[in-house]
């Protein structure tokens, strides 16, 4: 199914900006465009046993046929887990390198610069965030020190660090990123030192950045920022991006000066940080931007929000410099659409991303934005059905042959299992 719809954007240069730095473009730029004619396969149908349920985060190609992953658990006290998924030609094989994961977790899988592999968790740990007993972790999963003679061959999972409640952050709900020194970075959706309320805890923080530096054979962790809940944003809804001089940006879906989410830049001020907000989201343009910022190679910034727009179905929009920094609205979704994950750019400059819900089956879309003459065209790619998935929210991921991958939280053929009637989520593929 193949349909186009076009949104103008106000009229805006491209402008030479800030140079992203190289690994943060390699996470977002895809190596080939990709082609008209397109392809979808479910590659995997999770089943709630060894192979975890709801993979509620994307995917990390590390080459064309292997792609790393997490799934959360079935919801009933199942493990998470964290996968391989290998291509054997006509098929592919999903291998768990780990399933001691709280359930709840993990989230998405950030490959370090030893080829270790680095993932947080929503739960576990120490404190008691939102009244789970528990406030996240953040782990480090390494191969085994000898070269594993089963295909099955589990991962060494190690706790970098225990969040534990306010002030301390709590709740990481994005994966991290590493700075040039292989210091870790992420967010975290509580804790801190603002006063946010909610009706399970008096007070349980309005969000946080934080900082883990390698000391002594462990990690030191640093609260670079803590959101107050006011005008400078509250809950930090995905990952943080760098730019070459080590600034770091990001979204919060709430607060700010309408409470609908913010854009904030971070940059470094004497021995500490400080945020500038870029964006207020006031409805119209978007409410609750949701995922990762990426960044095009002239430094421009773009994303999605799951609400507000023309028909309050989310947006694509894109942030714009230099000189300060100007608001784009791309694209606006019919209604029920909810546009949320991380967005990810093919060689050609089109962007991929899904929507929550939409489509013919209301189950969610994958759909392409294209550029043309100051507008954008946007084509769904495939409209999920309960079958082959629901619910795609984790973000996209091309490979080096310009196959695009992602996960649906919900869905597929294991029906009979711990998940009842939904199915327990699928992995799946679009082709040129």
């Amino acid at each position: 199914m193949c349909i186009r719809r076009t949104f103008s954007r106000s009229a805006n240069a491209w402008p030479t900006a800030i140079v992203v730095a190289l690994f943060a473009l390699t996470v977002v730029v895809g190596a080939a465009p990709v082609a008209q004619a397109q392809s979808f396969q479910v590659i995997h149908s999770f089943t709630g046993g060894g192979d975890g349920a709801t993979p509620a985060a994307g995917l990390t190609a590390v080459a064309a046929g292997k792609l790393y992953g997490t799934a959360s658990g079935a919801g009933n006290g199942e493990p998470g887990v964290a996968f391989k998924l290998t291509s054997g030609g006509s098929s592919w094989v999903l291998a768990p390198l780990n399933s001691d994961f709280p359930s709840g977790g993990p989230g998405g899988i950030t490959i370090g610069p030893s080829g270790n592999l680095f993932l947080t968790t929503y739960v576990g740990g120490i404190g008691d965030c939102v009244g789970d007993g528990s406030c996240g972790q953040v782990y480090e999963l390494q191969p085994p020190a000898q070269a594993c003679a089963s295909f099955l061959c589990s991962w060494n999972a190690m706790v970098l660090y225990d969040f534990n409640d306010i002030p301390d952050a709590g709740v990481p709900g994005s994966g991290v990123i590493f700075d040039s020194a292989g210091n870790l970075y992420g967010t975290t959706e509580y804790g801190g030192s603002g006063i946010c309320y909610n009706s399970i805890h008096l007070n349980y923080g309005c969000g946080a950045v934080y900082e883990l530096t390698p000391s002594r054979g462990g990690w030191t962790e640093t609260l670079i920022y803590s959101f107050q809940g006011g005008t400078d944003g509250q809950t930090p809804s995905g990952g943080l991006i760098f730019d070459s001089a080590g600034n770091l940006y990001g979204a919060t879906a709430q607060g700010g000066s309408s409470d609908h989410g913010t854009i904030f830049e971070l940059s470094r001020s004497g021995s500490g940080w400080t945020e500038t907000i870029l964006h207020n989201f006031q409805g119209s343009d978007g409410i609750g931007p949701t995922g990762t910022l990426i960044a095009d190679h002239s430094g421009n910034l773009y994303g999605a929000a799951v609400g507000g727009g023309a028909n309050n179905g989310g947006v694509v929009f894109e942030m714009s410099q230099p000189g300060s920094w100007t608001y784009n609205l791309l694209y606006s979704f019919p209604a029920d659409y909810y546009a949320k994950g991380t967005l990810v750019f093919d060689g050609s400059g089109n962007l991929y991303g899904t929507t929550f819900g939409g489509g013919a089956y209301g189950d969610g879309t994958a759909y392409k934005l294209t550029p043309s003459n100051g507008s954008w065209t946007e084509t769904d790619l495939h409209d999920f059905q309960s079958s082959d998935g629901i619910y795609p929210n984790g973000g996209l991921v091309f490979d080096s042959a310009g196959n695009l991958y992602g996960t649906a939280e919900e869905g597929g053929v294991g029906f009979d299992g711990p998940c009842y009637a939904i199915g327990c989520g699928t992995v799946w593929e679009i082709t040129p």
